[in-house]
């Protein structure tokens, strides 16, 4: 097994290397002038099993495209499988065509990644599970629940709880959630304005939240603007409290100052991305995801089972 990490977020690929209790390929990567990368290998990989890690951080391009160039290194040195790590996968959240003339550029991500070597594709809460088949490989999708929902149960009596989907989008989503903590479940529905992006309207609630502590989920939190609009309607219903629940964080734009300020108690979030010191406050709860994936890559590289960390993962 050879481990290798890319730039955006070593702290999570060193965590991932102790886990594992070894070490990471030493490697030469620096930017030109001109913001081309450049990266070298300190040690040959003839034949090896690697798993490569990057987190798609902003700056995401650039970060999308050291990862490739890393796999294309590897390929040439190699390597005998070749295993993308990417614990949030860039574009994916765009999967569709919602109107004519647009991309699928989670699409092109997968090809992209194929075309530069890859064997395999390792990520966390994909945006969506049809993500899986874009990529003409096996596709591990790790699941951030189990890791999030404990934490949730420290916090607020189960009993208590009620789960909420902010959109409809995530309604299965949320329903796992709610079969996973026994929970009720409820839903607000929302239109998104197709010309204003990054931000949504919420119209109705259904479900049950009075009195009740509830729990929004998401699979990822960018601009705020979606779930403190959530977390308002829930305490205009008369919601006892919320919280908020979600594997990538990253809050971009005003989304630290929105959350901040909103009626949201605590918004807990993995370290799937790397979260700056100026973006974190006290409401803020970063949890580890480094155990979950170098358990899966453990299993990888052993022929186990990945889908045997989830409980009821089929």
């Amino acid at each position: 097994m050879v481990l290798a990490s890319g730039r955006a977020h070593p702290e999570l690929a060193k965590a991932i290397a102790d886990e594992l209790h070894t070490e990471l390929v030493p490697m030469d990567a620096y930017t030109f002038a001109n913001g081309e990368l450049y990266i070298r290998f300190g040690e040959s990989v003839r034949g090896t099993d690697v798993f490569v890690i990057q987190a798609h951080a902003d700056p995401i391009n650039r970060s999308i495209m050291e990862h490739l160039i890393m796999v294309d290194a590897l390929k040439r040195a190699s390597a005998s499988r070749i295993t993308i790590v990417a614990p949030c996968y860039g574009y994916a959240r765009q999967d569709k065509k919602h109107r004519g003339r647009e991309p699928i550029s989670a699409r092109l991500m997968a090809d992209l990644f194929k075309t530069a070597g890859a064997d395999r594709i390792m990520a966390v809460d994909l945006h969506t599970a049809q993500i899986q088949g874009f990529f003409d490989g096996p596709v591990d999708h790790l699941w951030a629940m189990p890791l999030l929902a404990a934490y949730i149960r420290t916090r607020v009596a189960p009993d208590s709880i009620t789960v909420v989907s902010p959109d409809a989008g995530r309604v299965r989503l949320a329903d796992q959630w709610s079969d996973h903590l026994g929970a009720p479940l409820a839903i607000i529905h929302k239109r998104r304005d197709p010309r204003v992006p990054n931000e949504a309207r919420v119209h109705e609630l259904v479900g049950e939240v009075e009195g009740r502590t509830c729990v929004i989920i998401d699979d990822m939190i960018d601009t705020g603007g979606t779930i403190v609009q959530a977390a308002e309607a829930l305490m205009e219903n008369g919601a006892k409290a919320c919280l908020v629940a979600a594997t990538h964080g990253l809050l971009s734009g005003p989304a630290v100052e929105r959350l901040r300020d909103s009626s949201i108690q605590e918004v807990v979030v993995t370290d799937t991305l790397p979260i700056a010191d100026e973006k974190r406050w006290e409401g803020l709860t970063v949890l580890s995801i480094a155990p979950l994936i170098a358990r899966a890559i453990q299993e990888v590289f052993d022929d186990g089972s990945v889908t045997s960390l989830f409980s009821g993962n089929s």
